[in-house]
């Protein structure tokens, strides 16, 4: 029976692959490791926290004695690596929390996956999951190889960007069996409303204003979170070790024109007049070191793998909106900080 430890499991995209491998794999044992910071929400898992195969761990990624304990402890099999702190912006103002949660907390993972091991690797795995970031930004056309050269241009992506190389570096001195993929935007269900979508139609939905960069030409990527959550488990049990494979939706919007989009979407589903809330945009100073465009080219993961998005974007967009709408109260308990109240009534701290 394996036992697969996936970090940041209470996040985003991480609560999308811990339910992935919970439900269909239950045959392992699922640990979800989360410090349960901002973005940290148990609820994402109400559904399948019950489940005997799941198992949640409280705990920090920069504490090396911790995880070394950890490890020890429950001789994990495979690591699934989620955990970071992902928010541009946060990291223009904090570098260090992004240096010390990205790069020591990756290094502290891979020592005790190296130390548990010890080199006999037969039937082990760390994937480590990255961001398109790293590469830097693009002009008008072209998209990112596995093979483009790494440029970040921000706090973030250069935590990022030195996460990867040690994962990298492990493998090649000490023959760890790794894997990493760097993933588009992300968007659909349980997402922290201080990225871009759930926090436009929060604000769309309560009429607040909607701040758009710059002249909101900067390009983005966008793939749906539950197709990245198949092709990390695809990856992670096929992926060529040493490996990295690139994720993407091919799927590009300028963001005045996906905030215009959801404008439509949401004017529609609220019941008001066609182009209300475009009064609600506002052009604000652009972000410092902004990237123009990404853009991922995922044939690797698709001749190799047979790996491809399923989810239309105008299928995506419009259940995320949906879902949402429909979970008021999530949002509600996100926005205000109550939802860390599940932890401690589920808990008892």
């Amino acid at each position: 029976m394996k036992k697969i430890l996936i970090t940041g499991g209470a996040g985003f995209i991480g609560s999308h692959v811990v339910r992935l491998f919970v439900n269909k794999y239950p045959d392992y044992q699922i640990f979800n490791l989360d410090k349960l910071t901002y973005a940290g929400n148990l609820e994402n898992l109400s559904d399948i926290d019950q489940k005997p195969n799941y198992h949640f761990v409280k705990g920090d990624i920069v504490d090396a004695e911790f995880i070394n304990q950890l490890f020890e402890k429950e001789r994990f099999d495979g690591v699934i690596h989620l955990a970071a702190e992902s928010h541009v912006d946060r990291s223009i103002t904090n570098p260090m929390e992004f240096i010390f949660t990205n790069v020591v907390g990756t290094v502290n993972l891979l020592n005790a996956a190296k130390n548990l091991w010890k080199e006999n690797y037969e039937g082990k795995r760390f994937y480590h999951i990255s961001t398109d970031e790293v590469y830097g930004a693009l002009g008008e056309t072209g998209s990112f190889k596995e093979t483009t050269p790494y440029s970040p241009h921000s706090p973030y992506s250069a935590s990022k960007a030195s996460s990867d190389h040690f994962v990298r570096a492990y493998h090649d001195t000490y023959g760890l069996p790794s894997v990493i993929s760097n993933c588009s935007n992300n968007y659909g269900p349980n997402q922290f409303p201080e990225k871009l979508i759930p926090l436009f139609i929060n604000n769309i939905k309560h009429n607040k204003s909607l701040p758009v960069y710059g002249k909101g030409i900067n390009v983005r990527d966008w793939l749906y979170v539950e197709d990245h959550a198949r092709a990390i488990d695809l990856i992670f049990h096929k992926g060529q070790t040493g490996s990295t494979y690139n994720i993407g939706g091919n799927n590009e919007w300028r963001n005045i024109d996906l905030i215009k989009k959801l404008i439509e979407i949401l004017d529609h589903k609220l019941g008001r007049p066609a182009g209300t809330s475009l009064s609600l945009i506002t052009y604000v100073t652009d972000r410092a070191g902004h990237d123009l465009r990404y853009a991922i080219d995922a044939t690797k993961l698709h001749t190799e793998l047979g790996w491809q998005p399923t989810i239309q974007f105008d299928e995506g967009f419009d259940a995320t909106v949906d879902w949402y709408l429909a979970n008021e109260k999530w949002l509600d308990n996100v926005t205000s900080g109550s939802y860390q109240e599940y932890y401690r009534k589920m808990y008892g701290e």
